[in-house]
């Protein structure tokens, strides 16, 4: 009886999280709870989403950055809320599109990631992470032809390969590798715009925070769904870093300090024109 239950456990077993949920509670998934994709709504959900995300690859790593607006239709849904979090050790995910679902979904991949690594006794590699968030964006495609979409952008550092890799995204879990950089967002056709002249080859890791402050300053000077970097309230965007050493969070001193110097910049520029 005892070998019986133990072979049932064994078959059982599996790597990933997401398909234990979907095999025993299907429930949990955040595409899958009830109420949600039987039925296509006579009219949009008025739900916070998030904008706007870029990243960029500079020498020995990629870097990821996010502004901290939330909008609901017209309204500002949030100043404070963040878009970029850390995946694992490796890797970064930033969220666009509807943000309850997208936050849910970045918690799913998380979990995902630590249980894989438990499991098999090892990190899952960069390729096959970019392959089950994939899986895991198609499994809300109901959802998202509701209106009710999420669109991440995931970078990471290819131990393997030691280079800095960067993934987009489509609504159908399409997936293709970026170079050089990306963007997605309500704000991405303006930040696009700032990064194809600002960013080059072999930035630093210094010179590849000031750029994507930059490219997000332009990105909210157009793009009303964008928040820019806000001096009175000491909001400053979301900036992860991803190398060898790993994933680490630019602290909010050299963030405000990149802010000050974009703004300045431009306040001389303003005067001198």
């Amino acid at each position: 009886m005892q070998e019986t239950t133990a072979n049932q456990v064994a078959a059982n077993a599996t790597s990933s999280f997401t398909e234990h949920l979907q095999r025993d509670r299907p429930e949990l998934l955040p595409f899958n709870r009830s109420g949600q994709g039987s039925a296509t709504s006579a009219a949009p959900l008025q739900v916070p989403h998030a904008t706007t995300i870029v990243a960029m690859a500079y020498d020995g790593g990629v870097l990821m950055a996010g502004d901290r607006r939330a909008t609901m239709g017209n309204v500002i849904a949030s100043r404070h809320i963040e878009k970029v979090f850390p995946a694992d050790r490796y890797s970064v995910l930033g969220i666009a599109g509807t943000a309850g679902i997208a936050i849910d979904l970045t918690r799913l991949f998380q979990v995902e990631l630590e249980h894989y690594e438990k499991i098999e006794g090892t990190l899952l590699s960069l390729e096959g992470k970019a392959n089950r968030l994939g899986a895991m964006i198609r499994g809300n495609l109901p959802l998202a032809l509701q209106g009710l979409a999420v669109v991440p952008l995931f970078a990471g550092y290819d131990t393997s390969a030691g280079v800095g890799r960067l993934f987009s995204y489509d609504v159908t879990g399409g997936r293709y590798e970026e170079h050089e950089h990306h963007t997605v967002g309500s704000g991405s056709v303006f930040a696009r715009g700032a990064l194809k002249k600002l960013w080059r080859p072999n930035l630093t890791a210094a010179e590849a925070v000031s750029v994507a402050v930059e490219a997000l300053y332009d990105a909210a000077d157009d793009d009303s769904a964008t928040g820019g970097p806000d001096t009175v309230r000491r909001l400053w965007p979301v900036v992860y870093a991803v190398d060898s050493s790993g994933a680490r969070r630019v602290p909010e001193e050299e963030l405000a300090a990149a802010s000050r110097q974009v703004i300045e910049a431009r306040t001389i520029a303003g005067r001198e024109a």
